[in-house]
This record gives structure tokens, sequence and C-alpha cells, in this order.
């Protein structure tokens, strides 16, 4: 269902000027080279990650952008490729030079309790922009800090925690783990219960580079007026709890009403959303799920590996076929997407980046809608010290991304929270589908399709 939103709340922030921290100790000056997986076009992007800590008595007295921008200088004793740059190579290759440089951090205070936010945490949060400072220059892919960080006191004695990452260095398992760190050094460990593992190598291309499978996900499709994505895009967020989950899963036929979570939500979410931006009904329409990979390999990826072990499989069929079948039919398709996924899966879009160039970017037009599912991550258990998040995950929707957050509804009952970015008048046709849906009615059909 679609949530309140407490975006109308404002409020004043006073913020420190950025400064970088480097790490506590020495570290080696070095240069690492990333894999061919980290590197490809489609992941040189910043993703902001929010955190939502209460106040807690106990810490009473001890100020948590002290006790974090501490915690932060140990774990890049651990992590010390995150204190470099970017530096690109022969034919766009990427590496880090571990110049010990720093992370760019800021201090705030904000004239605002945690309670003000409302009960239902979600994206978009009301001034976000000054809650995750956007420090000019920063965000660039070459030669620019790695992270940013921005630690905001709250009246109430709470605080939140920001962090902006660069994409191209982790995924959301390896951000999870190197907070985590960041939680372990903060509560008074002097060693991390998972060291990292760089070892990128073992996600480049096979020497000579096969591609083995077709990668829908990387099909060069035309932007023109009608597949482009407008820039007045609206975010809303959509609650899935156990009420939700149940009605969909009534609208399968019984050999699918096993299906995970994952692929019922996202089949919903690509067929609300087809039906609402209305294409042509010949055009071809994309759903890529985010896959984790680091079980697929044999042996498995090593434990403490914090580069992107993702890849992102295509569910291609066209909006007249998704449109005019059940919701079973769209659950089939994320299913076969999914079981694509294997080690020579993997390998094979490495040997794709290294042949056809690192370049190659999923089609960001309209049609097309990425999900990562972060649920799983347990981003919102990372603990400084005040126990764990109250919200934690992604802390806004990415155009044609979209994200599965572990969240609290008002009443307290856990579930999906799924931001969503949408032209506004797509949106209202979007949440009025969804909510056909849920309902359990015959949703709207275009009778173009």
């Amino acid at each position: 269902m679609a949530t309140p939103s407490s975006t109308s709340l404002s409020f004043a922030i006073r913020r420190s000027e950025p400064e970088l921290v480097a790490p506590a100790k020495p570290t080696p000056h070095e240069y690492k080279l990333l894999s061919d997986i980290d590197d490809q076009e489609s992941l040189r992007l910043q993703i902001p990650v929010i955190q939502f800590y209460q106040y807690d008595p106990s810490m009473q007295g001890r100020d948590p952008a002290k006790v974090i921008r501490e915690a932060l200088k140990q774990t890049l004793v651990f992590y010390y490729p995150f204190a470099g740059r970017l530096r690109e190579g022969a034919n766009g290759k990427l590496m880090v030079d571990c110049t010990s440089e720093g992370v760019l951090f800021i201090e705030a205070d904000a004239d605002v309790t945690l309670e003000q936010f409302g009960d239902a945490l979600q994206p978009p949060f009301p001034c976000f922009d000054e809650l995750l400072y956007d420090v000019p220059g920063s965000a660039g892919m070459i030669n620019c800090p790695l992270l940013l960080i921005q630690v905001t006191r709250l009246k109430c004695g709470g605080f939140i925690f920001a962090i902006r990452f660069n994409h191209v260095m982790s995924d959301a398992a390896g951000l999870k783990q190197f907070m985590s760190t960041m939680g372990e050094m903060a509560r008074g460990l002097v060693t991390t219960s998972i060291p990292p593992v760089w070892e990128r190598h073992l996600l480049d291309a096979r020497d000579p580079p096969r591609v083995t499978f077709t990668h829908h996900e990387y099909d060069e499709v035309e932007a023109n007026i009608s597949t482009q994505l407008p820039d007045n895009l609206v975010q809303r967020s959509f609650f899935f709890g156990s009420y939700e989950v149940q009605a969909l899963r009534k609208l399968l036929p019984p050999h699918l009403r096993q299906c995970s979570k994952f692929e019922l939500l996202t089949a919903c979410l690509w067929l609300c959303r087809t039906i609402a931006i209305n294409p042509d009904p010949d055009e071809e329409v994309r759903m890529l799920c985010f896959a984790n990979t680091r079980s697929k390999f044999n042996p498995p990826l090593p434990l403490g590996y914090y580069g992107n072990a993702i890849v992102f499989p295509a569910a291609i069929t066209t909006a007249r076929k998704l449109c005019q079948n059940p919701l079973g039919h769209a659950v089939e398709l994320v299913k076969q997407a999914k079981a694509s996924v294997t080690e020579e899966y993997v390998k094979s879009v490495a040997s794709l980046m290294v042949i056809r160039g690192k370049r190659l970017h999923f089609p960001a037009v309209i049609g097309s809608y990425l999900i990562s599912d972060v649920t799983k991550f347990g981003i919102d258990d990372v603990d400084f010290g005040w126990g764990k998040a109250v919200f934690g995950g992604p802390a806004k929707g990415l155009g044609v991304i979209s994200f599965f957050i572990r969240a609290k509804y008002m009443k307290g009952e856990v579930g999906t929270l799924v931001p969503i970015c949408l032209p506004a008048p797509v949106m209202e046709r979007f949440a009025k589908e969804l909510d056909n849906m849920l309902k359990g009615k015959s949703f709207f059909i275009s009778s173009a399709m």
C-alpha cells in the first residue's frame, strides 16, 4: 500500500565544514585493480544510504559524531582502499590508488526530533539534501573521495547517519560489511570480526574472454520521446506487509504460490508499472533483478569479499504479453531470469565487459525497471553503540531503480518498503493499479494492448 509521507516537515540544520578523515595508522600505498564486474558503466554511480538512531540513556554524554569519526579512522586501517582515489587506466580499466587521503566526513545538528519524522520512516525523507550534503566536486568517479559520511545530531538525543558510496567499490553486502566494522570499532573492538578480502581478480573475465549467454540486460535501446526517462519524477514509497503478500499470492495458480516474496513483489510491481506507463503494445519491456552471486561460486567467494558480486539478469517480453496475462505469467518470467544466474553467467558478464568495453550500460529508459533487494543484508542492524537503527537502507529510489528495504510500518509490522520514481500522472495510475490488484479486482489493461 502507498504510505503516508513526512516530506512536509522542515527544519534547520547547522553543518560543520566537511573534513577528510584518513586511516588511524599508516597503510600500504599501492594500486589495486577493480574487477571486470566492478568497473562497468552500470555501476559508476553514487548510492545514498540513511540510518536513524534513537536516543539511548546509557550513551548519555557521548557524542555520536565523535564516536563515529574515530570508528571510521580505525575502520579505514582495514579498508584502506576506501581512503584512496580512483584512477582510470588503459581501455577504461579502473583502479584504486591507495593514497590514504581519506573520506569526506561532516557533522551537523538539526533542530528536529526523531519523533517529528513520524511513525513510518521512509523515502523520500524531508530535507534529505541537508542530511547528506553533496559537497561540491565530490561526486565524480575519478580522483574524488570514495565515501561521504554525515552524522546529524537530533534535539531528542538521537542521530542520523548518512553515507554515500561509490558503487564500483562495493555492493550492498560489501557496504554492510564495512559499516558493521565501523559499528564494532565504535563499540570498542580493536579488530574486525570479518577481515576484508580484496581479491577482485576472482570476478575478472577468463583469458581469453568468452561470452556464453545472451545478456539482454545490456541491450542497446534507442531513447526517443516515448521511451526516455522524464526529468520530472516524483517519488513515493509502498509498503508490503503480510496482508499485501497474502493478497497477491491468492492471484497465483497453485503451482506458483510457493514462489519467493521477491519474485512475487517484483512481478507485481513490474506489471503495475508497465500498465501505468502505457507503452506501445509491441515495445519490449525489461525487468532486471540485482542478484547477489556470492553463493553461486564453487568454491564460494571468500567470506569478507566486499567487491561487487552482483549481476542483473533480465526478464524481457512485450508490453502486450505482460499486460494481457495474469500475474503468474510475470512471476514465471522473473523466476526464469533468476534461475539463469550461475558462476558461468557471472564469468560471461565479465567477458562481455572486456570484449565490448566497460561502457555497456543497462537500458536507462522508462520501459526498463531494476529492483535491488537489500532486505537480507541487515543494513539496519549496524550498531554504533546506540542499538540498531529504527530505519536503515537506501535513502531513495534512483530513476528506474527501486530497492526492497526492510522496514516497520506505523503499527510496528515489519515488511518490505519500496521507493518508486515515476512522472506524477503515471504514479497516480500505478498506485491505482496496485490498489486494484491488492483488492483482487481485475486491473485496467489499455485497449491498445
